[in-house]
């Protein structure tokens, strides 16, 4: 049983600006395979290699497979769709696979795109993905196909077909990654020269953010062992010499408990790696103490959620945070040396010019060493995306990546848009490379954001970076000139049934409360957003699987905010903190 894994060849024009990241997903999928006794799999990673349509065919063909997978967050679904069409054309008898978070939610919109694709695989894939193989392998596909959960097709009459959710596995420490599987001299990062891994300590979150789709996709909160953990970062040192991660995790530092004894644990083993984390300004505010510690382990780049500038719109998107704690926050990480990296929403109907230069003016005032600003994404299968309505107007998937324009502000214009986020870059790292960053005394420090900035301007240089090439994006004067070339021949997006797949809890089911009701409380104090909040899960390791201390509400609350996170899938995130806003993990 031959099986091949493809990466397509899709880039949303910030995730690769820090470098090429190792697609985690590929290596949890064939770990998981290989301990259910199938090693005969290779990858083609189209993304990196950059292959056009003619050389993955070619590639797609000498590898004869009996199976074929890939995986697809909501922007990469057309290359994905693509990528198996291709495949299914070389190999007519070969079964195609999909995985990932667009077509674990849009299975019906996706089958009907590309009636090529024998199966979908929904939600956690490394149970489900083997279960299927098994069913091939011994002969029971198509006949036996229902009674593999967790996937949907298309019957033998044309009807979309969802099988039952297959459970999460709730020993993720059974779950070990094949990491042997990529090419490492491929996936280097380029501030520190090193190869670079994205592996995920948690899966799943205990909250129900509103503008996020981890807690519907995983559907249970699951800890790794921290020990367990440095066991695969020892792995990944000694044998693929990787010098650099990023924890996968949505929130790393939501169970404290874990979360300090990992840190523990790469101290005591000293692999002499650098890592980095995306978490939130309370958490920072709540562990001052521990920063010294944290950056002992290796901890050197911290991108916070603080997401908004005007206290107007950190209230909006319920974050429970203040411009003080914000400012706080970045301090004491600077203190500790500690990268700081300061994340901002932009592009909702009340964008202005004026609202773009206070985030300038903020983040300048903060003193955090690196910013990014990413325009906001509705994803269809988040419960925000219902509240936004008629404001949805672009259907055009392959722009929802986080750098184009997809909702329009009331009072000025896309291109208006596009500009007054690229004024802030240019003013914001010329200021940081000229006054900054070759004066910092800290020689690590120094060298790690200096490369930083080289990265980020080789990329602005090619014009990858937010896909100013695709754009036609030359600088102020030719705003006129901009092309975002949205597809309008797609249809208008079709909101998936979110309850067939994760049973909400109470507040978050449609009509569970009548509109303007105050969301639920914990404790008597109202719960808070991703960003904010008391709530922490730090003896969450003595529960049983999925059990949390706290009930279920936003990220560490309830509330809407911005996607900033992205669409969460197995394995890892898209982006390190030092390339893009959003973060990200992939399934196949």
């Amino acid at each position: 049983m031959r099986i091949l894994f493809v990466h397509p060849n899709y880039s949303a024009g910030a995730a690769d600006i820090a470098g090429n990241w190792s697609p985690a997903w590929v290596a949890y999928i064939a770990g998981y395979l290989k301990s259910g006794g199938y090693q005969d799999y290779q990858f083609i990673d189209g993304l990196v290699d950059q292959l056009d349509d003619d050389q993955m065919r070619a590639a797609i063909r000498a590898a004869q497979p009996d199976i074929i997978a890939t995986t697809s967050m909501t922007p990469m679904i057309y290359a994905a769709q693509r990528v198996l069409q291709i495949a299914k054309e070389e190999h007519p008898s070969a079964i195609t696979v999909l995985g990932g978070i667009h077509g674990t939610f849009m299975y019906n919109q996706v089958l009907g795109e590309a009636p090529w694709i024998d199966a979908i695989v929904r939600g956690e894939g490394e149970a489900v993905t083997l279960n299927l193989v098994r069913c091939i392998d011994e002969g029971r596909w198509p006949t036996e196909r229902e009674s593999v959960r967790g996937i949907a097709f298309l019957d033998d009459n044309g009807a979309v077909v969802a099988t039952e959710a297959e459970p999460s596995i709730s020993d993720v420490d059974k779950i070990w990654p094949d990491w042997g599987i990529l090419e490492w001299k491929k996936y280097i990062y380029i501030p520190l020269g090193v190869p670079v891994a994205t592996p995920n300590m948690a899966r799943g979150c205990p909250f129900t953010c509103s503008f996020c789709s981890q807690w519907k996709f995983w559907r249970d909160y699951r800890v790794r062992d921290p020990k367990r953990m440095v066991d695969e970062i020892e792995e990944l040192v000694k044998v693929h010499g990787v010098g650099f991660f990023i924890l996968a995790d949505e929130e790393p530092q939501i169970n404290k408990k874990m979360f300090v004894d990992f840190c523990q644990e790469l101290i005591d083993r000293d692999l002499g790696i650098h890592w980095g984390i995306n978490t939130r300004v309370t958490d920072v505010m709540r562990d001052e103490d521990l920063l010294p510690f944290y950056r002992k382990a290796g901890l050197v780049h911290v991108s916070l959620g603080t997401e908004a500038a005007a206290q107007l719109n950190l209230d909006r998107f319920v974050k429970e945070t203040t411009i003080e704690q914000n400012k706080r926050a970045v301090q004491l990480l600077q203190q500790n040396g500690i990268v700081t990296e300061a994340q901002f929403i932009v592009g909702l109907e009340n964008e202005t010019r004026e609202t773009l230069e206070e985030t300038y003016q903020y983040v300048m005032d903060w003193g955090a060493d690196m910013a990014n600003w990413s325009m906001y994404t509705p994803w269809p299968f988040s419960d925000m995306f219902a509240e936004m309505g008629d404001k949805v107007e672009v259907f055009d998937y392959s722009k929802y990546n986080f750098v184009s324009p997809i909702m329009k502000p009331d009072k000025i214009d896309r291109a208006e848009l596009l500009d007054g986020v690229m004024a802030n870059y240019r003013r914001f790292y010329m200021k940081r490379m000229l006054f900054q960053y070759p004066w910092v005394k800290d020689p690590f420090r120094r060298r790690y954001l200096i490369g930083c900035i080289k990265a980020f301007f080789k990329s602005a240089m090619e014009r990858r970076f937010y896909q100013l090439g695709q754009q036609n994006y030359w600088g102020p004067l030719f705003k006129k000139l901009i092309k975002f070339d949205y597809d309008k021949s797609k249809s208008k997006i079709v909101e998936p049934d979110h309850n067939a797949w994760k049973k909400a809890p109470p507040a978050k089911r449609p009509g569970a409360a009548p509109a303007g009701t105050p969301a639920p409380t914990i404790s008597g104090a109202m719960p808070k957003a991703c960003g904010g909040g008391n709530q922490q899960l730090e003896d969450i390791s003595d529960l049983p699987p999925g059990t949390a201390k706290c009930q279920p509400g936003g990220c560490g609350g309830t509330g809407p905010r911005p996607e900033a996170q992205g669409s969460i899938q197995v394995g890892m995130p898209m982006p390190p903190p030092s390339s893009k806003p959003e973060r990200m993990a992939e399934e196949a």
